[in-house]
């Protein structure tokens, strides 16, 4: 075991002797007393050394290599975003043009039909 200013780090032998007391059947509160490590860390430890052995132990320090440490995909240029947004903008204005027409088509319909070109009003003028 070393010491260091950013952190304790662990050899893969002292993990291993550590695991192995576990795998014994010792307590995790208290080994983790004993050693001055927290029980997360004995756990993590346990399980890299079901699924991989020793090789689990003796991983490189730092954060694990994973999905979420994949590249992003570049972002598109400025460009290329204003086209999209302006092309979602049409398709909206597209949608509300359709739902009016519709609506005033609707509306047309639902209206008695007039008699005749010029005919009487339905209500009659007041005179003053």
């Amino acid at each position: 075991m070393k010491s260091g200013s950013l952190g304790r780090y662990f050899t893969a032998e002292f993990k291993a002797r550590v695991v192995q007391r576990l795998l014994a059947g010792e307590s995790v509160s208290g080994l983790s007393r004993e050693v001055q490590i927290q029980r997360q860390i004995l756990y993590r430890w346990r399980d890299a050394y079901r699924e991989e052995g020793l090789q689990g132990l003796a991983r490189p320090r730092g954060r694990p290599r994973g999905p979420s440490r994949r590249k992003r995909p570049a972002a598109p240029p400025a460009g290329e975003e204003r086209i999209r947004a302006l092309e979602r903008k049409v398709g909206q204005q597209a949608l509300v043009m359709d739902f009016l027409q519709r609506a005033f088509k609707r509306v047309k319909e639902s209206r008695p039909p007039s008699k005749a070109a010029g005919g009487t009003a339905s209500m009659e003028r007041s005179r003053p």
